[in-house]
């Protein structure tokens, strides 16, 4: 069997991944809170996860890999929404889950085994909470239940921190009912107004914090795989899952590897709305990116790298898929590639599995190109519609190439300059070297805006 090594956030080392039962490998990620469209930044641990889940079934079986990712369907974000629009929480949350179903669909994802819903868990946050409480790990406080973070002596083990020194460097939430300024609410009361259901500490709503906890043992029981999400998350929120959850169910070990990818750039700088950089995945697809060639963009830099989102990546990828789509048009895929699964393997090395797909384009193994490439969701047939328009440009880069030759003896570029800007114009991407002149469909190409020749 293939040998899997994963970088381990709570050891901080690249280990071998070794599963609780070969025949059951569980994995959790933390899914969105469903108030709005999901940035670019969000989709970049769905697809690392999703290479992640379609190497785990490669190597155990698909009967024998369980994947969930969860829908935080009640939090603040999501009643600030609804009282900004007067719509009902429910439309609200219906709505942007299945915004965030389609827009990850669309990169090529494949839906988890499991999607469970914070508010079909209520009951199991409750019980989680109570057990906390019996166990000493918890207090309540003014309609408020609280995790106490010093009763837990591996606090910060996670993300490698002293809990002194999180106090000083952190922004932590200070009200007098805590006992520390670290502990983190467990349950809150609800006003009138605002979601809320019965407990045993009157009617209210559960901390984030506690929802994974209680949704990943409901479908995994006290001890599974691997758990994972954006390095944002590494604190306080799974250091937080960690603790609720080896204090809750002590018998077991709760996520045995932890995942974090890194952060999201976009061209060069942070991400952010001040500096008209912040797009969404369907920000995106609407400019005319191709789900597919988003996706490999995202793949080209190591998970744990930050990730700088370009155009001239974008670019880059179009070609390289197109150029797969035409070697691997009317083939049938065998078997993914040793070195493939050898690169994915090696904890999720997926610029060394694109390296070794180039490796088989330029050999000529169009089938276990084209099979490898789905282990990493690119290539799939229902994919390629992005293809359709895009038409052969080779007639206007020879008649561009002419023009060109022809200006260069007359000093007169003006015809050259007039079909260029014609076909950029029309969305196509236009790139003239001492090597020739190559003229290929772009985002957002629209055949019937070509000039005629």
């Amino acid at each position: 069997m293939t040998a899997l090594r994963l970088r381990n956030t709570l050891t901080r080392k690249v280990e071998d991944f070794i599963p609780l039962d070969p025949s059951n490998v569980r994995i959790y990620l933390c899914g969105p809170t469903v108030y709005d469209r999901a940035h670019i930044g969000n989709a970049r641990n769905v697809i690392v996860f999703d290479v992640l889940y379609r190497l785990l079934r490669q190597i155990y079986g698909e009967a024998h890999v369980n994947y969930a990712r969860n829908f935080t369907d009640v939090d603040d974000k999501i009643n600030a929404r609804s009282l900004e629009s007067g719509r009902p929480i429910s439309e609200i949350t219906a709505e942007t889950t299945q915004w965030y179903l389609d827009d990850m669909g669309a990169l090529g994802n494949l839906e988890p085994d499991h999607m469970p819903r914070a508010t079909a868990y209520i009951g199991e946050m409750i019980a989680m909470t109570e057990a906390l409480i019996s166990r000493g790990h918890a207090y309540e406080a003014e309609g408020h239940v609280l995790f106490d973070v010093r009763s837990f002596a591996d606090y910060g083990r996670l993300s490698g921190r002293s809990v002194d020194d999180m106090i000083a460097g952190a922004r932590v939430e200070v009200a007098p009912y805590k006992r520390d300024p670290m502990d983190f609410v467990l349950w809150k009361p609800s006003e009138p107004e605002l979601p809320g259901w019965d407990s045993p500490w009157g009617r209210g709503r559960p901390g984030w914090h506690i929802e994974c906890s209680a949704m990943s043992h409901a479908l995994f029981g006290e001890s599974f795989d691997i758990h994972g999400g954006g390095i944002d998350l590494q604190f306080p929120h799974h250091e937080n899952e960690v603790a609720q959850s080896c204090c809750a169910h002590p018998e077991g070990s709760f996520a045995r590897y932890w995942l974090h990818n890194e952060m999201l750039m976009v061209e060069g700088k942070k991400m952010s709305k001040s500096l008209g950089n912040f797009f969404t995945v369907r920000d995106l697809l609407d400019q005319g990116f191709a789900g597919e060639v988003i996706r490999f963009v995202y793949l080209m830099t190591h998970y744990t790298r930050p990730m700088d989102w370009t155009d001239t990546k974008a670019r880059e990828a179009e070609g390289v898929l197109r150029k797969w789509r035409g070697l691997t048009a009317g083939v049938e895929a065998t078997e993914p590639a040793a070195e493939v699964i050898a690169a994915l393997s090696d904890d999720l090395n997926t610029a060394g599995a694109i390296a070794a797909l180039h490796g088989l384009a330029n050999s000529g193994d169009y089938a276990a190109l084209k099979a490898s490439a789905r282990l990493l969701g690119l290539l799939e047939d229902h994919m390629g519609d992005w293809l359709q328009g895009g038409a052969d440009l080779s007639a206007y880069a020879d008649r561009l190439a002419a023009l060109r030759a022809e200006a260069m003896a007359s000093k007169d570029f003006s015809a050259v300059d007039a079909l260029k800007s014609a076909l950029l114009e029309a969305g196509a991407e236009v790139r003239m070297s001492k090597a020739g002149v190559e003229v290929q469909p772009g985002p957002g190409f629209d055949e019937g805006k070509l000039p005629a020749l």
